[in-house]
């Protein structure tokens, strides 16, 4: 599977990750079965919160990392914190530093790979937030830190305060989910497009060397279901199956390949925990689509150039 410099780092990881927000629905059995079947496709890199399935995504994973092959330094694992669910964000010293805590002892783990602010406090006071990150940091139990659903000012608010560089963004962005892109080219124009809703954020992650990790690639609203196989999207469905049928793969790798054609070094967080997606999704990692076949999934999507 190709492979992705996280940041400004040497840090390498696999350009798929697994995301385990839905782990929680499934046995230890089950769950090791999926860390497995990723880890036998090149995904090495692991995504949770702690907030998933209230703590026990992470706590399944823990589980299931004990009936598995896979050793814990063949993986990156990235946790995210922040969220008091259905109360408020919290970056808070105190919360940051429990968040962590938490997630490590849910996890099996003694250390973090990389640890997220997760979406954006409007009451974040950065210098508490610099103080957490050089706590985690001294203590070994955070190596590298990140941001999740933030936009540049925000970003840069703290990146300015804290020593650490911030070398990730979670954002959402797929195939049905496409404003990141189509703001850049409805500059200057007064269509609904060319809203500004994120402050620019593609390019400027790729400015700042900032790995975009997108989420929730095979769905479209927020989470308002799967674009792939739905009868909603047939000019899409039949684009990604020619595609597929021409490249070996499935609808989801096409997906995938998709994401990662655009040349801001993103990483792509799936979701699933079937096997056979996993496996199937992870195979379009290896796919290299022209840029015509680029912008043909983008116009069978409904997308238009100005």
């Amino acid at each position: 599977m190709k492979q992705r410099y996280i940041g400004e780092t040497s840090w390498e990881a696999s350009a798929v990750a697994l995301g385990i927000m839905r782990m929680n629905a499934l046995t230890p059995d089950q769950a090791a079965k999926s860390i497995d079947t990723a880890f036998d496709n090149g995904i090495n890199f692991i995504d949770a919160a702690d907030i998933y399935g209230d703590g026990d995504s992470e706590k399944i994973f823990g589980e299931a990392m004990k009936k598995t092959s896979v050793k814990r330094d063949d993986l990156y694992i990235q946790s995210k914190g922040g969220i008091v669910s259905g109360n408020r964000y919290d970056f808070s010293k105190q919360h940051l530093l429990d968040a962590v805590d938490g997630s490590l002892e849910r996890l099996g783990v003694d250390y973090l790979d990389s640890f997220l602010l997760h979406r954006p406090d409007p009451l974040m006071e950065p210098e508490e937030i610099a103080e957490a990150f050089d706590e985690l940091q001294k203590s070994g139990k955070v190596r590298h830190f990140g941001v999740s659903n933030f936009n540049p000012q925000q970003y840069l608010m703290v990146q300015e305060a804290v020593d650490q560089r911030l070398i990730i963004n979670q954002l959402q962005f797929s195939i049905m989910h496409t404003g990141m892109v189509d703001f850049g080219m409805h500059t200057n124009m007064a269509d609904t497009r060319s809203i500004n809703h994120d402050g620019g954020i593609l390019e400027f992650s790729r400015r700042m060397g900032v790995t975009i990790q997108a989420w929730s690639p095979f769905q479209y609203g927020m989470f308002q279901g799967v674009f792939i196989d739905n009868d909603k999207f047939p000019e899409l469905n039949k684009k990604l199956q020619e595609l597929a049928d021409k490249y070996g793969v499935s609808k989801n790798g096409i997906a995938t390949a998709w994401i990662l054609r655009h040349p801001a070094n993103m990483q792509v967080v799936i979701g699933t925990m079937n096997p056979e997606h996993i496996a199937d999704s992870a195979k379009g990692a290896d796919v290299d689509l022209t840029k015509q076949e680029w912008y043909d999934v983008y116009f069978a999507a409904g997308n238009d150039l100005p």
